[in-house]
């Protein structure tokens, strides 16, 4: 799956991809299972992606390297941010207290929304001018990001700040039904649901509500 959380490639796993001699056994395991992970955790196959990230960490923790095994907490973490699933990221911070890694640092406190005490160069490329901006800037920025995931998390983080509009809310639900990515999709169609009932737009909200039950029912399916 190509997305933002690459980065637990490029920072954790640096022999992916790259040329020369073949990376360990753990490295690739860890590749595959996260990335694994991360799939069914978006389509809300939610035994399915533990299972997967279980068996990344076992394969890091096999090797004894903690900040590796940090890294797979953090690309947990931001998943679950991309979700709208708010957590302190704390079994990352545990790990990385021990093997302080700076880019990793930069990325979490970009996903923990503190965003005024990291060094933007350090983050992802596709993050970097959201952090830049001016929060009134920031929503018209998203269409602008060519990875859809990295759009999720980026809308989802505006969010998370109150910093999001209704076109925010609009291209995060497009985004992920676009992907087939039925957690975020439901989140944000109760948002969008929620936002047009406030206003009094009820043929909105009927459509909306559609929608939903056809996510929810998708959902109840899986086995």
């Amino acid at each position: 799956m190509k997305s933002v959380f690459a980065f637990a490639c490029m920072v954790l796993l640096t022999a992916c991809g790259s040329g020369g001699s073949p990376p360990p056994d753990w490295k690739s395991d860890a590749a595959d299972f996260i990335e694994r992970y991360q799939k069914h955790a978006l389509r809300g196959e939610n035994v399915l992606a533990e299972r997967y990230f279980q068996q990344a960490i076992q394969a890091t923790g096999g090797a004894g390297r903690i900040a590796d095994t940090a890294q797979l907490w953090l690309v947990r973490c931001a998943t679950r941010r991309a979700m709208l699933i708010d957590d302190a990221c704390a079994d990352y911070a545990r790990l990385a207290g021990a093997a302080p890694n700076a880019t990793q640092e930069a990325y979490y406190r970009f996903l923990t929304l503190r965003w005024d005490t990291l060094d933007s160069r350090l983050l992802p490329q596709q993050h970097r001018e959201l952090v830049s901006a001016s929060a009134s800037a920031r929503p018209a920025l998203l269409s602008g990001i060519d990875d859809p995931l990295a759009r999720l998390l980026d809308a989802s983080l505006l969010v998370m700040r109150q910093e999001a509009d209704t076109s925010t809310l609009g291209l995060a639900t497009e985004t992920a039904s676009t992907q087939g990515w039925r957690q975020p999709l439901l989140t944000y169609l109760k948002l969008q649901q929620t936002r047009a009932a406030s206003q009094g737009d009820t043929a909105a909200s009927a459509r909306l509500a559609q929608r939903i039950q056809l996510v929810e029912q998708s959902l109840l399916a899986e086995p």
